[in-house]
């Protein structure tokens, strides 16, 4: 089980790190710049190694979370319930993910600009919630 929370964690630390880094250092330029090539260079570098660590961290969690539950939406238990918020968060993250990818990627323009930035906002946020809800798991769950 400990390779299991570290490949879990090592995920955590890449996708929630590279998250913080574009909300607090690079967001907040180009939305005063309106200059999105530096967003565009981001989201293309960290892309290549946020998307796998995302991808990690679905297959440990639910390996994880099988550990915990024997099913995956449960609100019975403290431990129950902070799973669920969590897979809860990978829906909405994954859904804005679609969307950002599909509707506002392509047509990135400045009228479109603070859209994605609260779609970024969001999902770091989220980011931070399994953050929060992981711990909690670990230490008797949310209730």
């Amino acid at each position: 089980m400990i390779w299991l929370i570290t490949l879990h964690l090592i995920g955590a630390c890449i996708w929630i790190g590279g998250h913080l880094v574009l909300t607090i250092r690079i967001l907040p330029e180009v939305l005063k710049s309106r200059d999105f090539a530096p967003l565009l260079y981001f989201e293309k570098k960290y892309e290549k190694v946020g998307m796998p660590a995302l991808l990690i961290q679905v297959v440990t969690g639910v390996m994880l979370a099988l550990k915990y539950s024997p099913t995956l939406i449960a609100f019975e238990t403290p431990q129950q319930t902070a799973i669920s918020i969590k897979l809860f968060l990978l829906f909405a993250t994954i859904a804005l993910a679609i969307n950002a990818r599909l509707f506002i990627f392509p047509k990135l323009n400045d009228k479109n600009l603070n859209f994605l930035a609260v779609h970024i906002i969001l999902v770091t946020l989220f980011a931070v919630g399994f953050l929060i809800c992981g711990v909690a798991v670990r230490f008797g769950g949310l209730g």
